[in-house]
């Protein structure tokens, strides 16, 4: 196989870095983990995040050989601190070199970068989704989106100039975490904790008591009906609630009810939260929206308070959401 070019390359200006999702990520996440002894050993001391050291005293330094079985903790990670990808093969002299410079730099930056070092000949796949062209090539991912760094080669001084304006972009978008010495993960910030209704109805979740659940969120709302959260709390444990009633007798019945009886409101209602719960969101909520357009009166009425719950359960600013939302005025107005 023969090096393509790998002159270097100046870096992108600074300031044009952003969180483009022109890259997608998606298929490389949860993929299956190689079978034991696949690809090249990883660097001594560079296993997944959080890795404790061989010794048993401090965990893997902040540089982590990227793969197949460890790529989804880096992305997830990335809603902490960026992580820097250096993509590197070793039919090219410069990788190593690069990588070893990059190891040194971000771990100046006292935890606020993680390095990923990826060989895309054992790892592929990487390489085709960043549309790398040559290797070295240094990205980075910041709440699961690719920033483009640069490709070839890069000076300390532009290195560094990158580094900062990639932490000013990660600081605006929410990620400005910091790996502490015990390596990657070792850090996690503590979650603030919940308001006490809140508490009391995770709390309740937890045990399946999800009318105890719901208690304590209608509790929220009436001393504050603008808690967006206990809202959608509430609508949610409420679903939860109605489809821990059902058996699997009872569920394949009511499908049937409802492909027969298309104006049962009982019928209609069950399987979109049946559809909800599923993950077939666009068939549970078109599902009401049909059922709201072919009737009238109370029936109509609680159909649509219905739906509007559902809303709060998938999430107010999701698309799928929007788009019910443009269907409902249609058959309403």
């Amino acid at each position: 196989m023969t090096s393509p070019a790998s002159r270097p390359v100046p870096p992108a200006a600074a300031n044009p870095l952003n969180l483009r999702g022109a890259v997608d990520l998606s298929s490389l996440k949860q993929r299956p983990a190689p079978p034991a002894g696949a690809g090249r050993p990883p660097a001594p001391g560079a296993g997944a995040p959080g890795a404790a050291a061989p010794d048993g005293g401090s965990a893997a330094p902040l540089r982590v050989d990227v793969t197949e079985a460890n790529f989804q903790e880096l992305v997830d990670l990335s809603a902490q601190v960026p992580v820097v990808i250096a993509l590197w093969a070793g039919y090219s002299p410069g990788s190593a070199q690069l990588v070893d410079a990059l190891e040194q730099i971000v771990e100046s930056y006292g935890g606020q970068l993680v390095l990923g070092a990826a060989d895309i000949e054992a790892f592929p796949q990487l390489a085709q989704a960043f549309q790398v062209q040559a290797v070295p090539t240094a990205v980075a991912v910041v709440k699961g989106q690719p920033v483009p760094l640069f490709q070839g080669g890069a000076d300390e001084q532009q290195v560094r100039s990158l580094f900062d304006e990639l932490l000013k972009v990660a600081a605006a978008n929410g990620v400005t975490g910091r790996i502490g010495a015990g390596g990657p993960g070792a850090a996690e910030p503590e979650a603030p904790p919940l308001p006490p209704l809140h508490q009391k109805a995770f709390d309740a979740i937890e045990a399946g008591d999800y009318a105890g659940a719901a208690a304590a969120y209608r509790q929220a709302l009436t001393e504050m009906p603008a808690d967006a959260e206990a809202k959608a709390g509430l609508a949610q444990v409420e679903l939860m609630g109605r489809l821990q009633a059902l058996s699997a007798a009872e569920t394949e019945a009511l499908r049937g009810r409802a492909a027969e009886e298309p104006d049962s409101l009982e019928a209609q209602l069950a399987v979109a939260d049946l559809d909800i719960a599923g993950g077939h969101v666009e068939d549970g909520l078109g599902r009401i929206v049909a059922f709201i357009g072919r009737n009238f009166g109370p029936e109509r009425e609680t159909a649509r308070v219905r739906l509007l719950e559902l809303f709060d359960v998938v999430g107010t600013s999701d698309e799928r959401v929007a788009k019910a939302r443009q269907n409902l005025a249609r058959v309403l107005f």
